[in-house]
C-alpha cells in the first residue's frame, strides 16, 4: 500500500491518473473518462461528483448532444500542486514505472529514481543496472508500452551503478539529482540485480588464482 492509498480511493487514483497526465486545458466527458480507467459508468460518475465537489476539477456544462458535460483539472484549487506532486510521486507515475521495472528488469536494475517533470509532462526516469545491462530493445519497447499506458513520455537515462554512486559534480546529471523533485522508486535490495564486482574484489580473485598457478 502506498501513502496515496491512504488519501485518495482507487476511483480517484484512477481518474487523476488520466486527467493529470492530459493537458491542463483537455475537458473530459464522464463516459470517456469510464472508457479509460474502465470503471463502471455509473462508478466513474460518482467518482466525478466527489472530484467536483472537492475543488480539485472543473465542470463544464453539456452544449447540445455533441458536446455532454465535460470536467477538466482545476489549476486554481489551492492544493493542486501538491497533488500533482503526490500523483507523480505515486499511482500515476512512479508506481507503474517500479512495477515495470522489478518485474521486467530485475535482475538487471539496481536503483531508479524518478528525476522529475517538465512542462510537457514528459517525465525524466534514471536508471542504474548492476553486473547485468538491461537490453536496450527490450527496455525501450516496455517504457514506450508504459508510456502509451501512462499517457505520459519518458526519458530514460541507463547508466552504471558505479556512475551514479560516485557522480562528480561536472556530471551532467549531477544538478538533476540534487533537485527536490527527485523520488527513488527503487533502492538498492529492491530487485534480485548484484552489484558490479568492485576493482578491489578482482584484483584479490587475480592474485589468488597466480597464486595457485604457481603451486608446484
Amino acid at each position: 500500500m502506498s501513502a496515496a492509498d491512504f488519501l485518495f480511493s482507487p476511483e480517484v487514483q484512477k481518474l487523476l491518473t488520466v486527467l493529470y497526465a492530459a493537458p491542463a486545458d483537455q475537458w473530459f466527458p464522464t463516459a470517456e473518462l469510464a472508457r479509460r480507467t474502465r470503471l463502471a459508468e455509473p462508478e466513474a460518475a460518482a467518482t466525478v461528483e466527489h472530484l467536483v465537489g472537492s475543488g480539485i476539477v472543473k465542470r463544464q456544462a453539456a452544449k447540445g448532444e455533441e458536446q455532454p458535460e465535460a470536467i477538466r483539472i482545476d489549476r486554481s484549487f489551492v492544493f493542486h500542486d501538491q497533488l500533482r506532486s503526490i500523483a507523480l510521486r505515486s499511482f500515476a507515475a512512479a508506481e507503474p514505472i517500479r512495477s515495470m521495472l522489478r518485474s521486467k528488469f530485475k535482475d538487471s536494475v539496481v536503483r531508479a529514481l524518478v528525476l522529475g517533470e517538465d512542462a510537457q509532462g514528459t517525465i525524466e526516469l534514471l536508471i542504474a543496472h548492476g553486473q547485468l545491462v538491461p537490453d536496450e530493445a527490450a527496455m525501450a519497447a516496455a517504457c514506450q508500452k508504459l508510456s502509451k499506458s501512462m499517457g505520459r513520455h519518458l526519458n530514460v537515462h541507463v547508466v552504471p551503478f558505479a556512475r551514479l554512486n560516485g557522480m562528480p559534480a561536472r556530471d551532467p546529471l549531477a544538478a538533476k539529482l540534487s533537485a527536490p523533485t527527485v523520488h527513488e522508486i527503487i533502492a538498492l535490495g529492491d530487485t534480485k540485480a548484484a552489484l558490479p564486482a568492485e576493482r578491489g574484489g578482482l584484483l584479490q580473485a587475480a592474485r589468488k588464482k597466480l597464486a595457485t598457478l604457481g603451486r608446484p
